[in-house]
């Protein structure tokens, strides 16, 4: 009877071990200052910019737009500058005849270069820790930004939600108390000649949590976009949206609330008074969204498409189940809906299994009965990085564009995002060329960017179950 109650014991206190590991998992709280939507300001005067990789006549194309802008923006800033960009470095597997531009290093002497310039000027560089692999070294880089008097914040993910709640729980009660840092002893996954790294930094790297924002903002204008400054992602196509006047006061006040729960002490340091205002009000309304505000608007837009509307979505990930099922109802309630879609199946030089996009075209394809709503980009080792739905009526269009995938880790409050919203008149300048670069692609118009739905149609069930198994629990890198 003793030894009974003994083993009886022994499995309550298990079990009160277990949840107490899983309630660390689903206890955390957005940060203050996340999870925002943003006034809707008329002097943006918004642009939109874009980066492809295209096959025209048996060649590969180039079109990479987003990052020089991003350096002139540098170039014109006089008072500050902040930079928030996942990811920074130049990790990749050298043994590939591939050529990837060296992002980094441009970004990081164009930095510093500015500092030398202009030395009261004010620059803030926030970044995501697996650029310094959750702490298991650093960056060459950043140590170089830090040299030369420029403020880093790597991005303290212990303050974010954990999309990984049955791992994480575990992690934060058991595990991170070790630390990352140390001598690193096995294999850099993203490169081999890169430092090797502790096994803590991989049980870290488990956690599938980051600071996922694109942002670049100054006292003149403000880029949103969904490119990294990262070799291996150099040849990708992207999208971006640049923006001036009052709306980067809210860009601002966002990125410093995400430095300073980092535990950054200067944000008194930058003036908004110091931003240019423009005076113009243009045709444009543009917001600033971020994090669960992304989904909460792209949700509310699509529910009110009707007969006469029309929904282009260019997309890296389409997986959120909300968005999914919003898409369906848009469909067969009329609305023309029309989706480009990265065949998920390259990662820099990593052939990947097709998951999600795949998965959730077929189910789209079999609930709208609809053979005209999904292509896929035809990439050729590069990634369909864009992250932007174009929702029209017959009077305006709304975009919304930035980094935030349309996947749960996205847009339920877990990664760190940044996007816009921007409402603009039908026939306007933003308007024309935001529709031009969508049928550009999706009718091939002078090159070849777009396949039709069967050449990547997969109807696995298998498949299926294991995406809305990723999808549901955070077990997944989307």
């Amino acid at each position: 009877m003793r030894k009974s109650r003994e083993l009886l014991k022994r499995k309550h206190i298990f079990l009160l071990i277990i949840l107490i590991f899983l309630i660390n998992g689903f206890i955390r709280k957005v940060p203050n200052g996340t999870s925002v939507k943003g006034l809707e300001r008329l002097d943006a005067n918004a642009e939109f910019l874009y980066d492809l990789t295209y096959e025209k006549d048996g060649d590969i194309v180039k079109e990479q737009n987003i990052f020089n802008e991003q350096l002139v923006l540098i170039d014109e800033a006089k008072e500050f500058i902040i930079v928030d960009m996942f990811l920074f470095n130049d990790d990749y597997n050298r043994s590939t005849d591939v050529i990837y531009p060296n992002l980094s290093e441009q970004l990081t002497s164009k930095l510093i270069d500015k500092k030398s310039e202009i030395p009261d000027i004010k620059i803030l560089f926030i970044t995501d820790e697996i650029n310094n692999f959750y702490g298991a070294y650093e960056s060459p880089y950043i140590k170089r930004l830090k040299e030369n008097d420029i403020d880093v914040v790597i991005t303290d993910l212990e303050k974010i939600r954990d999309s990984n709640p049955l791992y994480a729980g575990i992690w934060r009660s058991a595990i991170k108390w070790f630390g990352t840092s140390g001598r690193g002893w096995l294999p850099n996954p993203f490169s081999p000649d890169s430092p090797k790294v502790t096994a803590r930094g991989y049980l870290k790297l488990l956690n599938f949590k980051a600071n996922h924002r694109k942002v670049i903002a100054t006292e003149n204008n403000a880029i949103i976009a969904s490119m990294n400054p990262h070799d291996a992602s150099g040849n990708h196509s992207n999208i971006a949206l640049k923006v001036g006047g009052s709306i980067i006061e809210d860009i601002v006040v966002s990125e410093l609330n995400t430095a300073e729960f980092s535990g950054y002490k200067d944000g008194k340091d930058f003036n908004i008074s110091d931003i240019r205002k423009t005076g113009s009000k243009g045709l444009d309304k543009a917001s600033l969204i971020t994090e669960g505000k992304i989904r909460d608007s792209l949700i509310e837009e699509i529910s009110k498409t009707s007969g006469d509307s029309e929904i282009n979505i260019a997309m890296f990930y389409l997986s959120h189940r909300g968005i999914v099922n919003e898409l369906i109802k848009a469909a067969n309630r009329g609305v023309e809906l029309k989706l480009i879609l990265d065949p998920n199946k390259d990662a820099f030089g990593i052939k990947k299994n097709g998951l999600p996009n795949r998965q959730v075209a077929h189910e789209i394809h079999r609930k709208t009965n609809k053979s005209n709503i999904v292509r896929w980009y035809d990439t050729q080792g590069e990634q369909f990085h864009t992250k932007m739905a174009i929702i029209r009526d017959d009077n305006k269009s709304v975009i919304i564009g930035g980094s935030a995938n349309f996947t749960r880790r996205n847009l339920d409050d877990y990664n760190l995002e940044t996007n816009l919203m921007v409402e603009t008149p039908r026939g306007s300048n933003l308007d024309r060329e935001v529709d031009s670069y969508f049928s550009r692609i999706w009718n091939n118009e002078g090159g070849n960017y777009t396949l039709d739905y069967s050449s990547y149609e997969n109807r696995s069930k298998f498949k299926t179950a294991i995406y809305r198994l990723q999808e549901w629990s955070g077990l997944s890198s989307f």
